[in-house]
This record gives structure tokens, sequence and C-alpha cells, in this order.
């Protein structure tokens, strides 16, 4: 990269999610796509529809990582490849973004963030919900007092999707929902209301043949005072489901916002209430219904490149995701032992 060039990514991973990264990439200022990497040959020439001729394909993440072609990488493979890949980056001092959830356990994340801060390597959780256009908008207008200090959200993603169907792994996971959809609702609650500093977690496993938990909710208590209703499921088949769409309520001491379906924005501020549509911009290469997820990666692609050519720490770095994972870990501490946990 030269000094005013455009940064170099190596995106390793051409699975299910990758398209969305890859398309994001491509529409980004200041970006390219140096070179690609997948151990599925047909994988990568799938990437490679999208992407053209010009960024080299690897078959094996080290010979990528070793080339030299890339500034940093973006990590879009399965949650079970994340450490050995991240560690394998922080030995070669290459920067990284990496899929949530960024481990399996607390413990292999906090190897990953000390490994990555060892090697002085910016390392970064693609932690996408974050950057979607309308929780963004309730953020500010929590920033802006419009509501008074945030008292009480309920947080929600519930849903009947067929996730299944292009992740068929989740079927297997032992710690599922909270693991694979808890650090999306739980990032979202840290980010609306601050951070928690108790928990209770009460879990269920209710579509047959699911080895894991696929529905939770949570009650957190925030070190601000506030209370937090969140919730996470992939068995309600509801006739109000919205997939894949957050749902939000938060009550302040001078009003409330909720963020209803189809992303119907209202706020009570005092005796003035208003209400708007937040949808997102459809990109050119979005799809129904996933265009709220697709810009919010490009958002998140977005901010990892400005803070980047800043030197900043990224918002969502692998740091802040430590305190999202250790809410993940003391839900299911909470479901284990049947009790309230403090953090």
């Amino acid at each position: 990269m030269g000094e005013n060039g455009p940064l170099r990514v190596g995106v390793i991973g051409c699975g299910f999610f990758s398209p969305n990264h890859l398309q994001a990439w491509l529409g980004l200022p200041g970006v390219k796509i140096a070179a690609i990497c997948d151990r599925n040959p047909d994988r990568l020439a799938m990437a490679r529809q999208i992407v053209g001729p010009d960024p080299a394909p690897f078959l094996e993440a080290d010979a990528l990582l070793t080339s030299g072609l890339c500034d940093f990488v973006d990590i879009v493979t399965p949650p079970s490849t994340h450490h050995d890949l991240v560690l394998l980056a922080a030995r070669r001092g290459v920067p990284a973004i990496i899929q949530k959830p960024m481990a399996l356990s607390l413990s292999d994340a906090a190897e990953m963030v000390a490994a990555m801060a060892a090697a002085q390597a910016p390392l970064m959780v693609h932690e996408n919900f974050r950057f979607q256009a309308p929780i963004m908008e309730v953020r500010r207008l929590i920033d802006e007092g419009r509501i008074g200090a945030p008292v009480y959200a309920r947080i929600g993603f519930r849903t009947g999707w067929d996730i299944y169907a292009k992740q068929p792994y989740l079927a297997t996971e032992k710690r599922f929902v909270l693991a694979d959809l808890g650090v999306h609702v739980f990032d979202v609650a840290r980010f609306l209301l601050g951070e928690a500093d108790r928990i209770t977690c009460e879990a269920q496993s209710v579509k047959p043949g699911i080895m894991g938990e696929d529905m939770a909710s949570m009650l957190l208590r925030h070190t601000s005072g506030a209370i937090s209703v969140v919730e996470c499921s992939y068995a309600s088949p509801s006739p109000l489901d919205c997939f894949p769409q957050v749902l939000i309520s938060v009550e302040g001491a001078n009003g409330g916002i909720v963020l209803a379906p189809d992303y119907q924005i209202s706020i009570r501020s005092g005796d003035d209430i208003q209400s708007w549509n937040a949808e997102p911009p459809r990109l050119k290469w979005a799809e129904t219904p996933w265009q709220v997820v697709q810009d919010s990666v490009r958002e998140t692609q977005a901010h990892w490149l400005k803070s980047f050519r800043e030197g900043r720490e990224p918002s969502t770095s692998g740091r802040d995701n430590l305190k999202t994972m250790r809410l993940v870990e003391a839900a299911y501490q909470s479901v284990e032992t049947c009790s309230v946990v403090k953090l």
C-alpha cells in the first residue's frame, strides 16, 4: 500500500456469508481485494465470480498471510476455526477482522486478543448489528437526550426462519443460540445501555434434532442502574416474524423509543410523539430480506477502514468484544446453576 493508496484486504473463507463481505469491500473506496482463500476450490471459484480475476487465490491461510499481498485479512470462516486463524495472523503480524462469535470459549477469545496485542496488530470483531442503520438511529436519539437517561430496554431477535438450510452445522452446536445470536443482542444491549454487572438467563431447546439451546431469555442489570430484557430465538414461528430485524423498546426518564417491524421508529419525548421509517438504503447487490444486514456489513467494514487509517481502536475491537463474550459465558453459567451471575 502506498501512503495514499488503497488498503489491501485478503478474505479468508468463501462460504455462506462471504458474498456479503466481498460485495461490501468491492463497493467501498480506499480498499481493494488483493487475495481470497478457501480450502474448497469450488468455493474459491464462486468467490471469483464476484471479485473477478485480479485477487490472488489461496487454498491455505498461512500462504496468504505470508504472501505480503495484504495489509489486513477479513476472516469469514466458521467459529471453530477462529482461534487458530487469529493466532496464525498474530504470528505473521497481520491485522484482522474476525466474524462473530469471536471464539467458542471466553478463554480462547482472551488468548486471541492477547496474541494480537502482543503482535501490535489491530483485531476487530465483525459485530455488524451495532452498525445497523435503525439501531444506530436509536443510539443517536439516546445520545441526544431526547428521552432522558435510559432506565429499561427490551431487545429481541426472535425468528422461525430456516437458518439450517445454508448453515447445517448449527444444528450440531452444543452451545448454540447464545453463542451464535446472543453475541449480537448482548452487544446491542451494551451499545444502548452500557455495561452490565449481573445477568439471569433461561434457555430452551425447542426444535427437534437440535443439540444446543435454540431459545434464550435474559435479564440484565446495567452498571447505570438500567434493566434490559434480552431475547434470542431461532424457534419462534410467529406470524409477526420479521427476520432478520431486531426489535427494540427503550424507556427513559422523559420518554421512550420503539423500533418496530419494518424499521418503524417512534419516539415520545415529553408530550411530543414522532414516527418515521429508518430502513437503510438498499445496496445494488442487496437481497430481500437481508438488506439491513448487508448494509450493516458495509458500515462495519467502513468503520474498520477509518479506524485502521487513523490508528484508532475500532469500537468493536477484540478487546471490547471480550465484554460481550463474558456475557455469553455468564448466561451459560446462569442456566447451569439456575442463579444470578455477577460479572
